[in-house]
């Protein structure tokens, strides 16, 4: 198939090039290199069956002939970009939804919408299934992510009701691994920053809150199976190991070991204290769960960024 993935040059989105290639498809990868980066598409520049094209998808798509799968996958997607970035944020969610969906009705493409967990806010279930309509607060510093991304769906199930266009929406929860930014604001890499640079890491609040991650490439396989199946329904991916910033924390430090120790900050406005997806829906309909232990996903992520600040 032609397939293209918006915000190709980011964390998650080139590794699904690199997946989508291995596959024999024909991959186009859109960005404007806001937050995405020229390193990422090292490998795939050097793959035939890749191409690339620097350009704004909130504004236009100017990519040439037509595609059988669209991967929506562009948006700012750390705590730092909200605050620098936060009307590329809400474009990236609502104009360039809607640029992308009219061109899968052109193309009578299949549309694929990369949402995120943030959908639930700060939680008053747990864990999280697809069922819960979230707990967001509309105008908060986070809101400019969390709500572009519950328009983003609401834009996308109306041009699957109205218009008859093939769509599906993931549900991305904390996910880890290469080629994530370093100074991103997201835990995992700060984490591991610091622990590799010997300072004591930073631990929001009590620590007591908790995330569930998942290593990108069982991420990425579960992306491509959702694209594959029959679901229209919302899916979460993610992997439903949970633990608190604390235990992270540990044991960052002690597999870098790191004895700069913890220090503590007030927790941010917004910060959800509690994120665990279900993940059955995923399971029962086309056989995805994790597989990436999360022992093997530190040890290759602290690799990446150990190279990373040695260059």
């Amino acid at each position: 198939m032609r397939i293209l993935v918006t915000g190709g040059a980011g964390f998650i989105p080139s590794h699904l090039c690199e997946r989508l290639v291995e596959q024999g498809h024909d991959v186009v990868g859109v960005d404007n290199f806001v937050t995405g980066h020229h390193r990422n598409l090292a490998r795939l520049l050097t793959l035939p069956r890749f191409s690339f094209v620097e350009a704004d998808v909130t504004k236009e798509l100017p990519v040439e002939g037509r595609f059988d799968r669209i991967y929506h996958m562009a948006s700012p997607a750390s705590p730092i970009d909200y605050v620098q970035l936060p009307f590329e944020t809400l474009y990236c969610g609502s104009d360039a939804t809607r640029i992308a969906l009219d061109r899968c009705r052109k193309d009578g493409a299949r549309f694929f919408l990369a949402s995120t967990s943030e959908v639930y806010g700060d939680p008053l279930v747990h864990p999280q299934p697809e069922t819960y309509w979230g707990n967001v607060n509309s105008i908060g510093p986070r809101s400019v992510y969390d709500e572009a991304k519950r328009f983003a769906e609401a834009v996308t199930m109306a041009y699957h009701r109205y218009h008859g266009v093939e769509t599906r929406i993931v549900r991305i929860f904390n996910t880890y691994g290469p080629r994530m930014r370093e100074n991103d604001g997201r835990v995992m890499p700060a984490f591991i920053s610091q622990a590799l640079r010997r300072q004591p890491l930073t631990v929001f609040g009590d620590g007591l809150q908790t995330r569930s991650f998942c290593f990108v490439d069982d991420n990425v396989r579960g992306l491509m199976s959702l694209m594959e199946s029959d679901l229209t329904e919302p899916c979460n991916i993610g992997n439903p190991h949970e633990m608190t910033m604390l235990q992270l924390a540990e044991y960052i430090n002690m597999y870098t070991g790191n004895t700069a120790g913890i220090v503590h900050k007030p927790l941010p406005t917004d910060d959800p204290l509690q994120r665990k997806p279900i993940i059955d829906r995923a399971r029962n309909t086309f056989g995805w769960e994790p597989h990436v232990s999360f022992e093997e996903g530190v040890e290759r992520t602290v690799g990446y960024f150990r190279e990373l600040i040695e260059l």
